[in-house]
């Protein structure tokens, strides 16, 4: 299907300190379980977008080549007054051209979605979240818990061996 992602990450990008969770969430815990254990392949902005590259046409290029978009729901994300390039290049995606299907996480609990942009509501309508509680367990890192098999589950079937 021309595709060589499984899915591409959007995340907030600023260096706060719930930033700091979140960026070893994308950058340690999702490669270690979708890629290491179960064999997907993820496009992470900071890892697969190379230093010197014009952003926003790669950013464009690697979602035109995954075959879901995985949107880390955080109050940052949320408040943020201006929306990152790769949220809203996500969004159209999914929402007009209807080509690419979207995987919600909900990173911390974000109680009403009344501040969310009305793109992100009407997905959280459709099919809603999946709610990131790993903080309790006591193993995150497993990909048998409940919040992986959810993610897993709205994942396309992987064609590699895990």
């Amino acid at each position: 299907d021309e595709k060589i992602y499984d899915a591409y990450v959007v995340y907030p990008k600023n260096h706060t300190s719930e930033a700091n969770f979140v960026e070893y969430f994308v950058y340690q815990i999702m490669p270690d379980i979708l890629e290491n254990k179960c064999g997907y392949k993820l496009c992470i902005y900071g890892r697969d977008i190379y230093p010197g590259e014009d952003a926003a046409s790669a950013i464009e290029k690697r979602m035109q080549k995954s075959r879901r978009l995985i949107i880390l729901l955080t109050h940052q994300l949320i408040n943020s007054k201006e929306e990152a390039y790769d949220q809203h290049i996500a969004l159209y995606n999914a929402l007009v051209q209807n080509d690419t299907k979207v995987i919600l996480l909900e990173m911390e609990t974000i109680g009403t979605y009344g501040k969310l942009q009305e793109s992100l509501r009407f997905i959280i309508k459709q099919q809603g979240t999946i709610k990131w509680k790993e903080e309790h367990t006591v193993h995150p890192q497993s990909p048998n818990s409940k919040f992986w098999k959810q993610v897993r589950y709205h994942m396309p079937l992987t064609r590699r061996p895990s």
